[in-house]
């Protein structure tokens, strides 16, 4: 057929029209592949030693200078090497890469080109000269000077020198079989403690023997100019460095009851996990705080007058205790996926309830059991966890075992509703847990045995080995088998895994206490709060207030969360009289016979005037004892010291 010239224009019109009709055809990239570049660590030896040296006098400036001296095999060409990211004791990806500077590698003198890894951005791949043997690395890893920068690890009376933060490693490797030497310079006149071996001393510069580089992380440095030791027995060593020398000044009770926590742990476990032990303790509040466990030793901070007023400071006594525990909770028996070759590949947190919350629960036995706590502050401290997950609105949707996954999404960072978030709750819900564990068993076996039993089935093997042994939740549930049989897969699977479990007061309870309300803080709770000078109403009105009257904190589904109080406001007035802590508890207590409760707050440039409808009074959780008679209920001898009754078992022999 032809086609006319009027039809060509209509047909041409119409296919237009059709073509504008069709849908667009949007670009659409595909995935570039993403190669690893970084090999996985292989449990073959590197070659060659490294040698570390620190320059760590630079105190007024807080920077530590680092030359790193880096062998390598004959023919490499490229060099790959790793800041530690995953770090032991921190449970999630905390190497703070940030901190290093001004890096640079050499080999021959002459400077090696190297480039970031785009992807695992902690690596650093160096290209090496034809016959180079070894790389030199120089850079600067600048410490926090001020807490909103991170921790501080200088001040100009001592240091905290962590090795993973200032030191790179080769990749390919298992940490276990690199070998290193290291050497720092500290200020004049310094001593240093760690649990590293072969110390040797040249005016300021102080280097310790070979050893591998997983030894040398976990065998960091406190050193300070006011330092003083104390030999505790066993190989243990207190080593403390102060802000001011008279805050060394401990009296002989003080240094006993450490020397108890050492024998209480040796009784309790069967068997030492170390060759020698070095408590680091700090006491300071100019450095940041910490609490860090390690095989061979930990680090620890306190208040200055942790020996100087030492019946104010007895609620935080509770840190040596659990970190010591550490060496066999976590170091030795570690979890399976917590147990890593390097400090790449990502560790898994399913088993952070035996590991931490099992460490929590005997930190707070050996505290006791020492005497470094009290009987009443130990309770206090039970008291305040069952109080608050009596009433935590995160425990109806998320698991024990969920909140090991914490640390790694998480990061510590503050939550806006962390009753409904929950936060790593593995250490104390955990805790309650194992005491319920230790409850079962005495009534189960008519008190013959105890979680005792279980301690040096579990840990009380091959004395003296400080390798790591893993195990898997099986391991737990057949050694509590052995001790006592019973469904104990069942229990834990119901008590950890399973959310929206009862409060965990079961413990607590069969061991012949209860959990009671009061209108006044527990001992613990109320020297904390002292210390901490906030006004906790979080069991009453549902807030934490600081002292500038911020509110921290905001209970889920609480009278002054359901009145939109939230965190971060700031009350003014109470009743129309301005804001302090004790007017605030008043009013709350004579709310009760129904007097008004009305806060003016204060958010961004707005002001609001909210009336709470609350009647229940202050609040405050307590355990008390509910067994009849005086005869020491569960609990009681759970908490009572061991050493007595191994000399009378002794006397009677």
């Amino acid at each position: 057929m032809t086609m006319t010239p009027a039809f060509r224009t209509l047909a041409a019109a119409l296919a237009l029209s059709l073509a504008a009709a069709a849908p667009a055809q949007n670009s659409a990239p595909q995935a570039v592949p993403i190669a690893q570049t970084v090999p996985d660590a292989r449990d073959l030896p590197y070659p060659g030693v490294i040698q570390l040296d620190i320059d760590a006098s630079d105190t007024p400036r807080g920077v530590y200078r680092v030359t790193e001296a880096i062998p390598v095999a004959p023919g490499t060409r490229q060099l790959t090497l790793l800041f530690p990211r995953w770090l032991p004791g921190n449970h999630g990806p905390r190497g703070p890469l940030a901190e290093l500077v001004d890096i640079g590698f050499a080999a021959g003198g002459k400077a090696l080109e190297w480039k970031r890894d785009p992807v695992e951005v902690n690596a650093f791949h160096v290209t090496l000269p034809e016959g180079a043997s070894e790389v030199v690395a120089k850079f600067i890893h600048t410490s926090p000077l001020q807490a909103s920068e991170g921790r501080i690890t200088v001040t100009q009376e001592m240091l905290n020198l962590q090795w993973e933060k200032m030191s790179l490693y080769p990749a390919g490797h298992y940490v276990r079989q690199i070998r290193i030497r290291p050497r720092v310079v500290l200020p004049s006149g310094w001593t240093p403690a760690t649990a590293l071996d072969g110390a040797m001393q040249l005016n300021s510069s102080w280097s310790w023997a070979e050893t591998d580089y997983e030894t040398l992380v976990d065998s960091p440095i406190f050193a300070g100019k006011h330092f003083r030791k104390w030999d505790l027995g066993q190989k243990v060593t207190l080593n403390v460095v102060a802000d001011k020398p008279e805050q060394l000044e401990a009296k002989p009770e003080h240094i006993d009851a450490h020397r108890a926590l050492v024998s209480e742990a040796r009784l309790a476990f069967g068997a030492n996990h170390f060759d020698h032990y070095e408590f680091l303790l700090a006491l300071t509040d100019r450095m940041g705080g910490i609490g860090l466990e390690h095989h061979r030793s930990s680090e620890n901070q306190l208040e200055p007058t942790a020996f100087t007023e030492w019946d104010k400071q007895e609620w935080d006594r509770g840190l040596l205790p659990h970190e010591y525990g550490h060496s066999w909770s976590g170091k030795f028996r570690r979890p399976a996926r917590l147990w890593t070759p390097d400090y790449r590949q990502p560790m898994q947190g399913d088993l952070l309830w035996a590991y931490e919350g099992q460490d929590q629960f005997w930190g707070l036995v050996l505290s006791a059991r020492s005497g470094l706590q009290s009987k009443e502050i130990v309770l206090g401290q039970l008291a305040a966890w069952a109080g608050g997950f009596s009433e935590q609105a995160g425990r109806r949707w998320r698991s024990v075992e969920d909140t090991g996954n914490d640390p790694v999404f998480a990061a510590r960072k503050a939550k806006p509703y962390p009753s409904l978030a929950r936060n790593e709750d593995y250490y104390t819900e955990g805790a309650l847990v194992w005491l319920e564990a230790d409850q079962i068993i005495r009534a189960g076996t008519g008190g013959t045995k105890s979680i005792d039993d279980f301690a040096k089935a579990f840990f009380g093997m091959r004395d003296g080995d400080w390798g790591e042994l893993t195990f898997e939740l099986r391991d737990v549930a057949a050694t509590l088998g052995q001790v006592y049989p019973y469904d104990w897969d069942g229990f834990l699977k119901t008590r950890i895994n399973t959310p929206g479990q009862p409060a965990p007061v079961q413990g607590i309870e069969r061991g012949g206490y209860k959990l009671v309300w009061k209108d006044e803080p527990n001992p613990f709770t109320k020297a904390a709060l002292a210390e901490a000078k906030i006004v906790q109403l979080m069991w009453s009105l549902g807030v934490t207030i600081d002292k500038d009257a911020k509110v921290v904190a905001t209970q889920w589904d609480s009278p002054a969360f359901n009145a939109g109080v939230v965190t971060g406001a700031k009350i003014v007035a109470v009743n129309g009289t301005a804001y302090d802590g004790d007017g605030l508890k008043k009013a709350i207590t004579a709310a009760k016979g129904g007097a008004p409760l009305e806060l003016l707050f204060q958010r961004g440039d707005r002001f609001q005037t909210v009336k709470i409808d609350y009647r229940g009074g202050l609040r405050y959780p307590w355990l008390e004892r509910s067994a009849p008679g005086k005869t020491p209920t569960g609990l009681d001898l759970l908490l009572a010291p061991k050493r007595a009754a191994t000399k009378a078992k002794g006397l009677k022999k």
